[in-house]
């Protein structure tokens, strides 16, 4: 068993608070010590109280699901003796209804992008059959309801 931590930090400030109109800027503190500015989205809590550059935990769960795909799939890459010179995904969570009527990011489309280097390059249907593989042992993905399409190019 693992255990993974990160401390959540807000503070109210000169805020009113109960007036509904704080600011949910906060930080996310992880065990390595990086501090990343967190915020609710904008598209949920309007600006000024909302902070647009920083992160909201619905980008934070796409990035993770991307990341941790993206991880697997260099191991099974690496493992077929391909280099991989280059991977980019620009993920994209959906958010809406879900059947049970409840608002929750529903989908995550995965577009990777990969430049391979040396002579040897895998062909579409291997590179299907990986990002198959790194789906099924991603962490994040066996752990939400969220449909996951992988289009690859």
């Amino acid at each position: 068993m693992h255990q993974y931590q990160a401390t959540i930090l807000w503070d109210r400030g000169e805020q009113v608070f109960s007036d509904n109109r704080y600011s949910r800027a906060h930080a996310w503190e992880f065990d390595g010590g990086l501090v990343v500015p967190a915020s609710s989205s904008p598209l949920s809590v309007p600006v000024p109280m909302s902070v647009e550059k920083n992160v909201d935990p619905e980008e934070a769960l796409v990035a993770a699901l991307a990341s941790c795909h993206m991880l697997f799939y260099l191991s099974f890459v690496a493992k077929r003796g391909y280099v991989l010179d280059q991977y980019r995904d620009l993920a994209i969570g959906v958010m809406e209804k879900n059947p049970q009527g409840k608002t929750a990011i529903t989908c995550i489309h995965l577009r990777p992008q990969e430049n391979y280097g040396g002579d040897k390059q895998p062909g579409l249907q291997e590179r299907e059959e990986l990002h198959h593989m790194a789906h099924e042992h991603c962490y994040i993905a066996n752990s939400i309801n969220a449909e996951v399409i992988i289009e690859i190019e």
